[in-house]
């Protein structure tokens, strides 16, 4: 059984391994860079099976106006089972009605978004990380 959780209690590995399993392209081998992703996070959901992190959904947010959801990954071993979605319906729970959700999507993930809940915005702008 998959449980779902809004807490901090898990460790960078267990988020490299999440990452890396996922296929999302993270820094999965920086633990270092993975712990501050965690410390500084304002909203974690996470999905467990018994002990083995297999989801995240991981966002930085004023919890009043607006989300940067910067983290959805599930283990490729249970993706398409509805895991992205439910940890999506979390986060925007804990948010409340008030509170948009934004999110920069991988292009193999462009598709997925409009599926659980997303709509496309053309207005977005980014200047990009150097590493």
């Amino acid at each position: 059984m998959i449980q779902y959780r809004n807490s901090r209690d898990l460790t960078a590995t267990d988020l490299s391994q999440v990452f890396e399993k996922s296929g999302i392209k993270r820094p999965f081998g920086d633990l270092e860079r993975l712990q501050k992703m965690i410390d500084n996070a304002d909203l974690i959901i996470s999905a467990w099976e018994e002990d083995r992190l297999i989801g995240i959904a991981r966002a930085v947010t004023d919890f009043s106006y607006c989300c940067y959801l910067s983290d959805l990954a599930v283990d490729r071993n249970y993706q398409k089972k509805g895991i992205g979605k439910e940890l999506v319906r979390h986060v925007r729970e804990t948010l409340g009605s008030e509170v948009s959700l934004v999110l920069l999507s991988a292009p193999a993930a462009v598709d997925y978004y409009p599926r659980i809940g997303f709509s496309h915005n053309d207005k977005c702008f980014i200047i990009p990380r150097e590493r």
